[in-house]
């Protein structure tokens, strides 16, 4: 499957996302929940909160870094493919080496996430104009058009914000349209991967036929 939102993806819409997460991540709820499990088996809800702040924190970064030079521009789909996690079981080490290092990596409390959500809200917007046409991703050892590098951040933060949300009892924050709009279209074509055109189809166009999970990940 061909997907790309190279060229139109409205860069004010990722900014708008972060912007978003700040009251959710500061809630007092989340601090008086820090080291309690989330809704994500075994991943404490501080630990949910790191990996959330880490979206715009590792877009700045990547956005800034140089590419390696001679990697290989892969497509959306193409790049899903190499996730070694999405593939894997939700026990497996592809899974639960991510849930630990961010268990521990928010030892430093609430406070400290909420110092990394608010510099990279800041630097964010300058790191975005100022970015090349690709971006390396040092995971996967590839590079991805901007845009759908940015749409691959604002998959996550929309999901995770979901899940953090759910943790602590509150509602989902209410994103644009221009974030929700590549979000699900990623998330369907990657549930079209996964399950197959009619599990996809019939579970969105006909609830009497429709009935078994079409879960992306």
């Amino acid at each position: 499957m061909t997907l790309t939102f190279a060229g139109t993806l409205d860069h004010a819409a990722v900014t708008h996302a972060v912007d978003l997460l700040v009251d959710l991540v500061s809630a007092p709820e989340v601090a008086a929940a820090w080291d309690s499990e989330s809704a994500l088996p075994a991943m404490t809800i501080g630990g949910l909160v790191r990996h959330l702040v880490s979206q715009p924190e590792c877009a700045v970064e990547f956005l800034r870094a140089e590419s390696r030079p001679g990697a290989e521009t892969v497509s959306l789909m193409d790049y899903f493919a190499r996730v070694d996690w999405l593939h894997a079981p939700v026990d497996s080490p592809e899974n639960t080496s991510i849930r630990d290092e961010f268990n521990a990596m928010a030892a430093g409390g609430q406070p400290h996430s909420n110092a990394i959500l608010e510099q990279s809200r800041g630097e964010l917007p300058a790191a975005i104009a100022a970015a090349g046409p690709t971006t390396y991703v040092p995971w996967q050892d590839c590079a991805l058009p901007l845009d759908d590098f940015l749409v691959c951040r604002l998959v996550e933060i929309v999901v995770h914000a979901d899940d953090l949300a759910t943790s602590i009892g509150r509602p989902t924050p209410s994103f644009a349209d221009e974030v929700r709009d590549p979000v699900i279209a990623l998330l369907a074509a990657l549930s079209v991967r996964r399950h197959g055109q009619d599990a996809v189809v019939r579970t969105l166009a006909r609830s009497e036929r429709g009935g078994g999970p079409i879960s992306a990940f």
